[in-house]
């Protein structure tokens, strides 16, 4: 199976995305089992954690094609070879650059950049995006998201970023979201794999609330 089709087989399965900010390589293995217990199936480092690509491997080598394992706030291409050679199969970025997004598909990974303006969303896709990271969604309601999933093509996955909680989501969904990414409410740097599977659970249960 390809990075894609895991990519869309793992999203099909639970639309939530771990952004474990700050995890280091020693806990990466401990998390990384607890956010798959919770039902979670894919787990960003973002590349200022420390030793990212140290977890990176880790943990694409513990959950292998059970999981799909990538990076976040990958600025540049050097940065997407890295990942690749890691073992990562997913290339997260903070915002819209054409020249990332196209070296993560000519890698065979999945591209998943930031945007905020139609205008962005359009050009990552474009360039080949597999999918949209809304972000950060703080600054955009559901109003917003529904405004812009008018026009971004459903098949799109769209992500929201920034400050989820489970009790935030239902209105996101209602709007036109498709998933989201789950960052300090899910994750914080020091915490055990139990307090992470536990809250873990929470989002889970919440989109299975819906049915």
């Amino acid at each position: 199976m390809d990075a894609v089709a895991q990519f869309r087989a793992c999203f099909a399965e639970c639309p939530l995305v771990a952004i474990i900010r700050g995890v280091r390589p020693e806990e990466a293995e401990e998390i990384g089992q607890a956010l798959y217990d919770s039902g979670i199936r894919i787990i960003e480092v973002p590349l200022n954690s420390p030793e990212p690509l140290d977890s990176i491997g880790r943990l694409a080598r513990l959950l292998g094609d059970k999981a799909l394992i990538g990076a976040g706030t990958v600025l540049d291409i050097d940065q997407v070879a890295a990942v690749k050679e890691a073992g990562g199969s997913l290339v997260v970025s903070p915002g819209y650059d054409p020249e990332v997004i196209k070296a993560t598909v000519a890698a065979g990974m999945v591209s998943s950049p930031g945007y905020f303006t139609p205008s962005e969303a359009f050009g990552a896709l474009k360039a080949g995006a597999h999918a949209l990271k809304l972000f950060p969604a703080e600054a955009a309601s559901p109003a917003v998201v529904k405004a812009q999933r008018a026009v971004i093509p459903k098949s799109t996955p769209l992500l929201v970023v920034g400050s989820v909680t489970p009790d935030k989501m239902d209105a996101y969904l209602d709007a036109g979201a498709d998933g989201f990414g789950l960052g300090g409410a899910l994750y914080k740097p020091g915490q055990k794999g139990a307090q992470v599977l536990e809250q873990g659970r929470a989002f889970v249960a919440a989109l299975k609330r819906r049915g």
